[in-house]
């Protein structure tokens, strides 16, 4: 990407990555960097993009030479399980327009957003992006999964039919300032910042964490993620997904997760386990040897640093928050 007169689109622009992405270019062009860059982050309220009509009238407006394509139905574990089949559909029609959409607006560059869920549920650690397609993935998130999936799929048949260069990035969980902390639908960390929260307003004296606290998970901080979309959209010129994730070593437990979040919050009361509830995989381990090969000096925050920040941001923006 030359950078010389680009307008890139941002979908699913108002969401945790989207925001986190914004920030890392809004700092951007405090250092003068991104000359040329013209940067719209559009959300629902600009169009609903399960509409083909709606998303063809966003890009008609917009003119975008270059996409970044985050806008999902998203939502946690209990939520997917409940909604299999509208998770497939509506995302399905999104991805099917956004794609089409850039291709009929000539848009040179799309970078789509993917998920480490979207692996097979039977599968040897850890996980690479040659395994995408190796199996069905797990039953609780399959609608979702599967949707998820055929991006990858509509990106080859652009190449190979049309030349174009769409891609896919891979992130492992994501967590940070504008995530989605609804008790609904939410991820794991935002919904335990929430809850433990709402526990020390209460005064408990224990805090309750569903399932056993010892699945494994790697979790990135959306700003890092941002730099990392950034540099995917500027230097990163192959059709195949690429896994944007922290390293292996950086795996931490659901346990370790509600330690850092008490340690951030400041909560005194003791952490108690729900085994009666579900833990979802114990683990979905991915390797990011091709992005540390590609981009071998970048550096991650450190978690419990990452979390300080996450938990502050929330604290101070609750009201909105928790909408």
């Amino acid at each position: 990407m030359s950078g010389e007169n680009s307008t890139i689109l941002v979908t699913g622009g108002s969401g945790l990555v989207g925001q986190a992405i914004k920030t890392v270019i809004d700092e951007e062009k405090k250092s003068g960097l991104g000359a040329g860059e013209t940067w719209i982050f559009c959300g629902s309220k600009d169009g609903d993009l399960r509409d083909r009509a709606q998303t063809e009238a966003l890009f008609d407006k917009h003119k975008p030479t270059h996409v970044v394509h985050l806008a999902a139905m998203v939502g946690g574990l209990f939520h997917n399980m409940a909604h299999n089949l509208d998770f497939f559909r509506e995302n399905m029609a999104i991805n099917d327009n956004v794609l089409n959409a850039s291709h009929k607006h000539n848009v040179s560059k799309v970078v789509s957003c993917l998920s480490t869920c979207i692996f097979p549920d039977k599968v040897t650690y850890p996980i690479d992006e040659t395994m995408i397609h190796n199996g069905p993935p797990h039953s609780s998130n399959y609608g979702y999964s599967y949707a998820k999936r055929m991006i990858d799929v509509l990106n080859r048949g652009y190449s190979e039919q049309h030349g174009r260069s769409y891609t896919s990035v891979v992130p492992c969980n994501v967590f940070g300032p504008h995530d989605n902390f609804s008790l609904q639908s939410s991820h794991v960390i935002p919904a335990l910042i929430r809850r433990m929260d709402d526990a020390i307003v209460s005064g408990d004296k224990t805090f309750t964490v569903w399932g056993s606290g010892k699945p494994l998970r790697q979790f990135i901080y959306s700003l890092d993620l941002a730099r990392l979309f950034v540099w995917v959209l500027r230097y990163y010129d192959s059709v195949d997904p690429i896994i944007l994730s922290v390293d292996e070593k950086d795996e931490v437990t659901i346990s370790e997760v509600a330690e850092a979040i008490k340690k951030a919050h400041g909560f005194h009361g003791e952490i108690v386990f729900d085994t009666s509830k579900a833990d979802g995989q114990y683990k979905k381990t991915a390797s990011n040897s091709k992005l540390r090969a590609l981009h071998k000096d970048f550096e991650f925050t450190p978690f419990d640093e990452a979390m300080r920040a996450t938990v502050a941001w929330y604290k101070e923006n609750r009201a909105v928050a928790r909408k």
